[in-house]
């Protein structure tokens, strides 16, 4: 790919997010970038756009180090407001447009946002509306006077659309035209201040706390991982790429959009999922290449437009897609199955190129990556394993958090600065990783982490359930489904009741696909008096496996011995 730093074809001083936008912009200038549905963004028009926001939020004040949360959809003003903010030194804070209102309020005080860029409406969502219904001193206040206690630090509401009634919040065209006055010499030394050692990034993500984890990256990780993804993908400007990977996790920010931007490829924007639409994009923009989750691919291969579709532009789909059959793809056009990593390495960290030979993409999870070290080790004592055995996967290198955003540096790394992932795996005698799978009770559900500690926590402030304790189980769109397992209390409450309650308070991805009622009596605790949840949840997919449809076939078919695991 190149004699730069780490094999990239960059030096390594470049790797900001300015120097990133600008190096894209230099070798791509009038290739396509974004397309949203009537507009097309060439790479010289991105990078113009990324400079003129940057130069807003200079005059609105942003400075170096202030935290610039935004909450939109896969759509071009998330990439520019997110470039332009570490652009100038700020730190930008993805916020999921999934978010309820409790885990937005978390985040934006958290992160102490300064400002929070976001839009009027994304599907049924008003974001602007319910953020000042449930805050009226924000809707009250004088642009850049907010001053409400639950986000001490929040000045600024900026909004992409129209929003009536609320005379804090400032029009996205205001802002850029804010910025209209700002010589080009002030921003261009703001952003020669910035250094790949600053800090650019927080992202949220579910772990085994009730509370989601604030990852803080650097410049550098994003950057590195971005033409890390365009080598890899084997992707080049010729490529136009479709996904719903949403920009505010790792694998939209790197995988997807980055690696897009790297190779100067296209990528066609959806700002919220809908597989008729999605089918309509691929065959008006002709995509080449796809990003999907098993559940959207069964989607739109389900879809009844599917067959009518135009899908000969595909060429490359993962391997194990249902879209691949509908698009009659043959042969092994390669996929980047053989790869691991985690949002606190900001996506990948062992990897091997899509176009390696199948049996490898199939056994392994790849080679580590320059610049980063892997090791397995014993996950009581901490003591380095050998080869081929097996232990937890440590991590450390160049891509690797900061840490996690108001923890010290040792609660998040061992004595010698190895970041200990919770997952268990092994290292043969060629180098390759094999993941065995989470040594945590952490959910993995359609492409995102879900902590059953959080979705609990919900359920027990709720208050009408005697027990309430959450589980993974196998799914075969999903990965795995979250399923909440519930003795009831006095109260005859029903899984309606429940999961409609938890709609109100959870993203939507965290609430449970499934709720399946016990009595005690059916269930195994601990000697402390803590349930199983190995017996848990195997109880829980013994009852699933009992119904009529698709996933109870799966379950008896490709989990059976977790049907038949006896409950001690």
């Amino acid at each position: 790919m190149g004699g730069g730093y780490l094999g990239l074809p960059v030096a390594a001083g470049d790797l900001t997010h300015g120097r990133f936008i600008a190096q894209v912009a230099e070798r791509y200038p009038s290739n396509e970038a974004l397309v949203f549905g009537d507009r097309r963004l060439t790479y010289e028009q991105l990078h113009a756009e990324v400079r003129a926001f940057g130069k807003g939020l200079l005059a609105l004040g942003v400075t170096k180090g202030s935290k610039v949360a935004v909450m939109l959809g896969n759509r071009p003003e998330f990439v520019v407001a997110a470039y332009g903010a570490t652009l100038v030194g700020a730190v930008a804070v993805p916020v999921s447009t999934l978010a309820a209102a409790e885990e937005r309020d978390y985040i934006l005080g958290h992160c102490d946002a300064s400002v929070l860029v976001t839009q009027a409406s994304l599907a049924d969502r008003r974001f602007v509306d319910e953020l000042v219904a449930d805050h009226p001193g924000i809707g009250d206040a004088e642009p850049g006077r907010i001053a409400v206690a639950r986000f001490p630090h929040l000045r600024r509401v900026v909004c992409v659309g129209p929003v009536a009634g609320h005379r804090s919040v400032e029009g996205w065209e205001a802002v850029v035209a804010a910025g209209g006055p700002v010589d080009d010499a002030v921003l261009d030394a703001a952003a020669a201040s910035v250094v790949p050692s600053d800090d650019a990034l927080i992202i949220y993500t579910s772990g085994t706390t009730a509370h989601p984890k604030a990852v803080l990256h650097r410049q550098r990780g994003p950057v590195v991982q971005s033409w890390r993804w365009a080598e890899q993908l084997g992707l080049d400007p010729s490529d136009r790429v479709w996904s719903p990977f949403p920009f505010f996790w790792t694998a939209g920010l790197a995988f997807v959009l980055g690696g897009t931007l790297a190779s100067g490829a296209c990528f066609v924007c959806q700002e919220a999922f809908d597989a008729g639409e999605a089918l309509e994009l691929l065959e008006r923009e002709r995509i080449t290449t796809v990003h999907t989750f098993p559940h959207t691919a069964a989607a739109l291969v389900e879809h009844e437009d599917a067959h009518k579709r135009d899908l000969s532009s595909l060429r490359r789909v993962a391997q194990d897609s249902a879209l691949r059959r509908l698009a009659r793809i043959e042969g092994d056009p390669g996929d980047p199955r053989a790869a691991y990593g985690l949002t606190e390495t900001f996506t990948i960290c062992t990897s091997i190129p899509s176009n390696s030979p199948l049996e490898l993409r199939e056994t392994t999870h790849g080679v580590t990556l320059p610049g980063m070290a892997i090791r397995i080790v014993d996950p009581d004592s901490g003591e380095p394993l050998g080869v081929g055995e097996t232990g937890e996967i440590a991590v450390r290198g160049v891509t690797l958090m900061r840490g996690y955003y108001k923890l010290a540096p040792e609660e998040c790394f061992d004595d010698d600065g190895w970041f200990r992932t919770k997952d268990s795996g092994h290292l043969d005698e060629a180098g390759y990783l094999h993941w065995h799978g989470r040594l945590s009770g952490l959910i993995k559900t359609s492409g995102a982490n879900v902590s059953p500690a959080e979705v609990e926590a919900a359920v027990a402030n709720w208050g009408r359930l005697k027990l309430g304790s959450v589980v993974g189980v196998p799914h075969p769109r999903f990965g795995e489904a979250v399923v909440l397992c519930a003795v009831r209390s006095l109260d005859a409450v029903s899984a309606e009741d429940i999961t409609g309650h938890l709609r109100g308070v959870l993203a939507s991805y965290k609430v449970p696909r499934q709720v399946l009622f016990f009595d005690d009596e059916e269930l195994t605790y601990t000697g402390s008096q803590k349930v199983r949840l190995e017996d848990l949840r195997s109880l829980a997919a013994r009852r699933l496996a009992g119904a009529d449809d698709e996933w109870a076939q799966f379950l008896r078919e490709e989990h059976a011995e977790l049907i038949a695991a006896p409950v001690e």
